[in-house]
């Protein structure tokens, strides 16, 4: 076999196992995931209020099983709540790092990270109806393969215990998801025109040896 068919064929396959990892095949939820997911958060203590668990199954029987970005925006404490955990002199970057100790390998192993992160080079400069929200210290959009996936990390009894930091770091904070949304910047069209530039270029260096010689 020649140098630029195997080449074709170890860059087809790093692509298939790309594309297999970084998109979610399962479709929506199915009603019975639904249940399960529900009983994990009423399950919690203290469980969330009626109104949050209506919110969220509503948000689970809408899925589209496709991904989605969750928004955030982000206002940070200048000192951090002294929680258990939380030694003296950490900032609230260090805490919120903790906080990450645990979500960045879960986000990790289910192809979910982030699209958009700043900091904010201003307080709002366009506000309506929304009192006290006018500064923040960071926005960011946080891209999950699935909404089965944020499920799964947000539901892991571990998450709870993670979740202590980001309330000591933050001192408010809105997050919301966007579903179906669009960015010019897919991975897998990225990466699809990396690899045919690659190959095409293998292949047109094969076949001008085999000219010349």
């Amino acid at each position: 076999m020649t140098r630029a068919r195997w080449t074709w064929l170890v860059l087809i396959g790093l692509y298939v196992a790309f594309f297999s990892w970084y998109t979610s095949f399962d479709g929506p939820l199915t009603e019975e995931e639904i249940e399960h997911y529900v009983s994990r958060f009423e399950s919690r203590e203290p469980p969330p209020p009626p109104e949050r668990i209506a919110q969220l199954r509503r948000w689970m029987e809408e899925d589209t099983g496709d991904d989605f970005v969750m928004v955030n925006v982000i206002d940070m404490y200048e000192t951090p709540l002294q929680v258990e955990g939380v030694e003296p002199g950490e900032t609230s970057d260090d805490v919120l790092a903790k906080y990450m100790e645990f979500m960045t390998p879960e986000l990790f192993a289910r192809a979910c990270h982030p699209v958009l992160y700043g900091s904010a080079a201003s307080g709002a400069m366009d506000l309506m109806n929304a009192d006290g929200m006018a500064e923040w210290t960071t926005g960011a959009g946080m891209r999950y393969r699935s909404r089965r996936d944020m499920l799964e990390i947000s539901s892991n009894p571990a998450f709870d215990g993670a979740h202590v930091f980001k309330v000591a770091a933050m001192r408010k904070t809105i997050a919301f998801p966007i579903d179906p949304w669009f960015h010019l910047g897919d991975p897998r069209i990225v990466l699809a025109l990396l690899f045919g530039l690659i190959g095409c270029a293998v292949s047109w260096r094969e076949a001008r040896r085999g000219r010349v010689s």
